[in-house]
């Protein structure tokens, strides 16, 4: 799996040939990130929750590619109306190939930018063939965290939210790492986008350094693959 940081919590994730959009939310910077929505198909918007910096750009996307799929929560499928909708919800997984994305917690908020209800918040695991990645979504350390890799097996890769304010910071998404999901590798994600989630860098990579895990913050536009 390839993936590319498009700021926020969106990003392009590509496996077996299918794009995933991960809530869209890529015309905020995207003079930085240099992403082209109409420059490649995407094949599937996979939806968090409904906070305004999460599904901006979702009826974009759906204009530029009517055959998408979202995946998210019903109350949030019901939303935005889209024929193409696999609506899930916890417990539930959609199935892409032989990639399984499955819905789990997250200790957050939800609602529209209207006011309308958006469902209960979530965070997603992506299971392929040898690797587990947990997408936590928007949220902060919850006791769940422990079960998930008693329940998925090793987690390789963890992407969390790091900005704090909305989210966990980077000390308390370190501690997360460690002590609950006990994964070697965090990607943050949720920083920097607004003032009250501006974080100092250095800061952020000692607390992770100082517990062994590989940790990054991505730069708008680089990409990974695991």
């Amino acid at each position: 799996m390839r993936f590319k940081f498009l700021g926020q919590n969106c990003f392009l994730f590509t496996y077996n040939g299918k794009n995933i959009l991960s809530d869209p939310f890529y015309n905020f910077q995207k003079e930085k990130s240099g992403f082209d929505i109409t420059a490649q198909k995407i094949d599937y918007i996979l939806i968090t929750h409904a906070h305004g910096d999460h599904i901006a750009d979702v009826k974009e996307v759906l204009e530029n590619h009517p055959d998408t799929q979202i995946i998210g929560q019903p109350e949030i499928c019901g939303y935005f109306g889209h024929k193409n909708s696999i609506d899930i919800n916890f417990g539930g997984s959609a199935k892409i190939d032989d990639l399984k994305i499955s819905m789990v917690p997250a200790s957050h908020t939800s609602s529209f930018p209207d006011g309308s209800y958006g469902g209960e918040p979530a965070g997603y695991f992506f299971r392929l063939p040898g690797k587990n990645i947990y997408f936590s979504g928007d949220t902060g350390v919850m006791a769940d965290m422990e079960i998930f890799p008693k329940l998925f097996g090793f987690i390789d890769l963890a992407i969390l939210p790091v900005g704090s304010h909305y989210t966990m910071c980077a000390r308390k998404a370190s501690f997360a790492a460690l002590e609950l999901l006990k994964t070697p590798r965090v990607i943050g994600c949720h920083f920097d986008t607004f003032p009250p989630i501006t974080i100092n860098h250095e800061e952020a990579e000692q607390h992770f350094k100082e517990k062994n895990i590989d940790f990054t913050l991505p730069k708008l536009g680089e990409e990974f693959e695991i």
